[in-house]
């Protein structure tokens, strides 16, 4: 099992900037993650992912050269780093954990409860 819980969303104005955290605890070892979010009234949309080493990643094209994602794996923590914020970007933003030494990830096992990101404009 993995317990994945998300941090660090909040309110920002159009062009801000901020960084949300996943914490994972249990097997999360090994595994890629990736960040999802989801508008209101609107599909669970994919945003980016990590490989275990770190040395891969990719990203969806709405948030190419915005967004970076990266993780900490003595601290078992993946981050976003999401920078020049649209409003659009408004949404729950959640974290999910691959399958042991798989990717890229061909689906996603564990998730977080997800963590509000609203930006003003």
């Amino acid at each position: 099992q993995v317990q994945l819980v998300e941090s660090g969303g909040g309110l920002v104005q159009a062009g801000g900037s901020l960084r949300v955290s996943c914490a994972a605890s249990g097997r999360a070892g090994s595994r890629a993650m990736g960040w999802f979010r989801q508008a209101p009234g609107k599909e669970r949309e994919f945003v980016a992912a990590i490989s275990w080493t770190a040395m891969r990643t990719y990203y969806a094209d709405s948030v190419t050269g915005r967004f970076t994602i990266s993780r900490d794996n003595a601290k078992n923590t993946v981050y976003l780093q999401m920078n020049s914020l649209k409003p659009e970007d408004t949404a729950v933003y959640y974290c999910a954990a691959g399958p042991l030494n798989n990717w890229p990830p061909s689906t996603y096992t564990y998730w977080g409860q997800g963590t509000q990101v609203t930006v003003s404009s």
